[in-house]
């Protein structure tokens, strides 16, 4: 939970969030829920914002549902994962454990779920066919994806702009031009794979629209 909306990367209003219980009794009412990010800090996901809450907390309970393990001392607490690697550090202030999340070292990402839209991996891997997507997965070709059905349940609005076909100039029978030079047709292109006698590579065409002349 935390008070401050400039935290969060994602935010989605609520207008009946539900309400927080402060330690006077007193009650804080729900307003959204997102996800918070600090530099170089994991990802926070569905973290409450509360009108009139004071400080940033983040769940115990909540790391050890995702399966990371927290070991309190005298002076600190570690969150450790699977492999009792340590994720991050919170140092105890005043009975207290504090979390610098500003101060993040390191690259491993705690709280962040594994995501399984095939429709978001679609996009991910630039709006790879579905079949593509449902071999890569079946056989773990890439490491990371999970092996889900990957159907095609809607029109992706991306593929259908950049599949279009686009639509062929007329022919024109009458020359609109006057005289010569009124109007140049250029097409440059290359590197092409062999050169020409002379060494180029590059080829720059020009055509007179009056006189026809390249």
């Amino acid at each position: 939970m935390t008070w401050d909306v400039n935290f969060f990367q994602t935010l989605s209003r609520k207008e009946n969030g539900g309400t927080v219980t402060f330690g006077e009794d007193s009650k804080g009412k729900i307003i959204g829920i997102g996800n918070v990010k600090f530099g170089n800090s994991p990802l926070i996901e569905n973290v409450s914002l509360v009108d009139g809450l004071k400080h940033n907390l983040l769940s115990i309970s909540q790391l050890c549902d995702k399966g990371f393990r927290v070991v309190f001392d005298s002076s600190c607490c570690k969150v450790l994962d699977k492999d009792y690697s340590c994720v991050f550090v919170g140092n105890r202030e005043n009975n207290v454990y504090n979390i610098d999340m500003n101060d993040f070292i390191s690259n491993i990402s705690c709280l962040s779920a594994l995501n399984e839209d095939s429709w978001l991996w679609h996009r991910r891997l630039g709006h790879a066919s579905f079949d593509h997507l449902s071999r890569i997965g079946s056989k773990g070709i890439i490491k990371g994806i999970p092996n889900i059905k990957f159907i095609k349940d809607r029109i992706c609005d991306a593929c259908q702009f950049g599949k279009q076909i686009k639509s062929s100039f007329k022919t024109l029978k009458d020359v609109v031009t006057t005289r010569p030079l009124e109007l140049i047709h250029m097409d440059l292109f290359g590197p092409t794979k062999t050169k020409s006698l002379n060494g180029s590579c590059y080829a720059y065409v020009l055509v007179d629209d009056f006189s026809r002349f390249t």
